[in-house]
């Protein structure tokens, strides 16, 4: 389903057109109530949305992926991607599981999400799941998946063992 037209660039035709991500979100009926609810501005008119443009769909034009976060503490809400289907963006992936953040890396999409484990502050997650997907003919596969633990005994939390 496509879900928003190319918003018209004012750069020059070499760089990458600007698309508007907010309206996009807005518009798109795969993106959950949840996170249309929360995307409002932080300050004045600037919304919690980082964008990226980049090929990995291997269409034409640069695919874009839109990470929505909170306002206070920058936590990931929701990440998507939207491949170019002539003058509109169609989505074709989404992660919604907070924390989230997506990426571009070398063609792949590389999507973390924070790992908490009960008492962790949302400074200080416990750990992190590393998902690479690549794109294979009409939708996204996943190609490796890393679990990272942190450790505990930065900032303090955790104390020293005692000596004898």
């Amino acid at each position: 389903m496509s879900v928003g037209a190319v918003a018209p660039s004012a750069a020059p035709s070499t760089a990458e057109p600007s698309v508007d991500a907010v309206r996009l979100l807005k518009a798109d009926p795969k993106v959950s109530a949840a996170v249309k609810r929360d995307l409002q501005p932080c300050i004045a008119d600037e919304y919690p949305v980082d964008v990226s443009y980049g090929k990995l769909t291997g269409g034409s034009a640069n695919d874009i992926v839109v990470n929505v976060l909170t306002c206070g503490d920058a936590v990931g809400v929701g990440s998507y991607v939207y491949r170019e289907q002539g003058d509109e963006y169609e989505n074709v992936f989404r992660a919604e599981e907070s924390p989230v953040y997506a990426e571009i890396d070398r063609g792949d999409l590389v999507v973390t999400q924070q790992v908490y484990e009960k008492g962790d502050s949302v400074a200080l997650p416990s750990g992190e799941v590393v998902i690479t997907y690549r794109w294979t003919t009409d939708r996204f596969t996943e190609r490796a998946r890393t679990h990272n633990d942190y450790s505990k005994v930065v900032d303090g939390e955790t104390a020293a063992p005692a000596e004898d």
